[in-house]
C-alpha cells in the first residue's frame, strides 16, 4: 500500500465538504438538498461510482463550481467519495441535512482553508484516510483571542449579546 497527498485546490470565496457516500443517486440527493437550502447559495456537486462504469457523476448550479468539483475528485482518484463546493453560504448552514441524506456514510471536512487528502492506494484503487485541515495550532487563546473570536460569531450573525 502507497500513502500520498493529495491538494485540493479551494476557489477563492468558496467552501468545501468532502464526505464519503454509497449509492449513484448521491449526485441528484445532494444537488436538491442544497438547491433546497437557500435561494442563493451557488454550488457543485460530484460523486465518483466505485463499481460499474466507475464515472465521476456530476451536478450543480454554478459551471465553474461544478468543474471544479468534478476535477478536484478526479485529482483524488477514490470511490464512493462525494465533493461539495460552496459560494454565498457556509457549511453550517447545509451540514446537517446533508449528513441526513440516507446515501453519506461520513463527513471527512466542511472548510475554507488549505486542504490536502491523505490517500491509500493499493492494487484494488485508492480511498481516502484522511484529511489535513488548515494548519497545525500555535498555542492556547488568550483573552484578546477569546474577545475577537465572540465578535466574529456575533459579526456572522450567529450569536447574539
Amino acid at each position: 500500500m502507497d500513502l500520498k497527498t493529495v491538494r485540493v485546490e479551494i476557489p477563492q470565496g468558496t467552501n468545501i465538504i468532502l464526505g464519503q457516500t454509497h449509492f449513484i443517486k448521491t449526485a441528484e440527493d445532494l444537488y436538491e438538498i442544497l438547491a433546497g437550502s437557500s435561494p442563493h447559495i451557488k454550488f457543485g456537486v460530484a460523486f465518483t461510482e466505485a463499481s460499474g462504469p466507475c464515472l465521476i457523476r456530476y451536478e450543480g448550479n454554478d459551471g465553474d463550481l461544478t468543474q471544479r468539483t468534478a476535477g478536484i475528485l478526479e485529482n483524488i482518484g477514490a470511490g464512493h467519495v462525494f465533493a461539495i463546493l460552496i459560494r454565498d453560504a457556509f457549511p453550517i448552514n447545509v451540514l446537517n441535512s446533508i449528513k441526513m441524506c440516507p446515501e453519506v456514510c461520513r463527513i471527512f471536512c466542511a472548510t475554507a482553508n488549505p486542504l490536502e487528502v491523505v490517500v491509500a492506494e493499493t492494487d484494488q484503487g485508492r480511498g481516502i484516510m484522511g484529511v489535513i485541515d488548515g494548519s497545525s495550532p500555535k498555542g492556547l487563546e488568550k483573552d484578546s483571542d477569546k474577545a475577537a473570536r465572540k465578535a466574529l460569531l456575533r459579526n456572522f450573525g450567529y450569536k447574539v449579546k
